[in-house]
């Protein structure tokens, strides 16, 4: 799988995983399964930076994202 896929994976979960932070923060509950997403997410990330050479610049990411939707479509 190249590395593209993990890093849009990661990117898309860790947004998602973001309202529930909040939303366990404003509820006054320890956000455990968001941590626990936000962690996973970060995996994935650092995972494809590390197996990409030369890792990915802030100005590709647009394009990575149009990559791998284009793969799907």
């Amino acid at each position: 799988m190249s590395p593209d896929y993990y890093l849009v994976f990661g990117i898309l979960l860790a947004g998602f995983s973001i309202p529930s932070v909040l939303s366990a923060i404003s509820d006054r509950r320890a956000p455990r399964a968001s941590a626990i997403t936000i962690l996973i997410a970060g995996g994935l990330i650092l995972l494809a930076i590390q197996t990409k050479p030369g890792g990915y610049s802030i100005e590709e990411i647009p394009d990575v994202f149009v990559r791998v939707i284009a793969a799907f479509i």
